[in-house]
């Protein structure tokens, strides 16, 4: 009885916190599965890729990459590129991750999105009744099935969804807000805005997202301890 419960408190606090994602993921979901249809695919195609791939921007790339010459050196540069900040949440999820073996980890691990992130590094697991474990495990389910059914809508029904990949933005500057308000020092958002625009400037929109990481990497790797210090000392008081 005690485990039923705890898994459905958890299993409800999961869904309220992936909620919010709902809209964004089915509205670009259905782009996606639209954008499929359009370059000729069943509907078949977009909802296996949806389901094995997981990775949003990667696959609308890998839609373009099916009806072009196939070049395996570019596809996994070009992919490797674009999943290349998965480094960095990899890395602040280490914490978060110890403790959690098996196929839970290997599926956190291979179902690891933007919002997945945002989610499972922000959201509080020492609720009474929640496990959190399976509150990660869960957020990354439902987060997946919402992209499965964006995809499966947008392959076999007739919309026309131009314009809608702005509800992503939007609800990425919800996030950042969000984590901005519970954050006890604001130095790692203001580098990670700062060293993008930076990058921005130098190296142009085409370019600039691998040299931003990069520094970002670097001058976190160097400010970690004064960062883990000063983050203590403002709990502390």
């Amino acid at each position: 009885m005690t485990t039923d419960y705890c898994f459905k408190t958890t299993a409800k606090y999961a869904f309220t916190q992936s909620l919010p994602i709902l809209s964004g993921f089915l509205f670009l979901g259905m782009a996606y599965g639209v954008y499929m249809h359009s370059l000729g695919f069943s509907a078949w195609y977009p909802i296996i890729m949806a389901v094995l791939i997981f990775a949003g921007s990667v696959e609308f790339i890998v839609a373009g990459l099916l009806i072009m010459a196939f070049n395996l050196s570019s596809v996994f540069l070009l992919v490797a590129m674009i999943s290349a900040r998965q480094i960095f949440y990899a890395i602040s999820m280490l914490d978060k991750f110890r403790g959690i073996t098996g196929w839970k980890r290997w599926y956190l691990i291979a179902g690891m999105v933007d919002e997945s992130f945002a989610i499972n590094y922000t959201a509080d697991t020492d609720k009474a009744g929640v496990d959190k474990a399976w509150f990660m495990v869960l957020v990354t389910l439902f987060l997946h099935i919402y992209w499965v059914t964006g995809s499966a809508l947008g392959a076999v029904l007739p919309f026309d969804l131009k314009g809608a990949e702005f509800a992503m933005t939007a609800l990425f500057l919800v996030i950042f807000v969000e984590q901005w308000g519970r954050e006890a020092t604001h130095e790692s958002s203001l580098l990670g805005i700062g060293m993008t625009v930076l990058a921005l400037v130098v190296f142009g929109k085409s370019n600039f997202l691998i040299p931003a990481m990069l520094g970002i990497l670097v001058y976190l790797t160097v400010r970690r301890s004064a960062l883990h210090d000063k983050l203590t000392n403002k709990v502390a008081k």
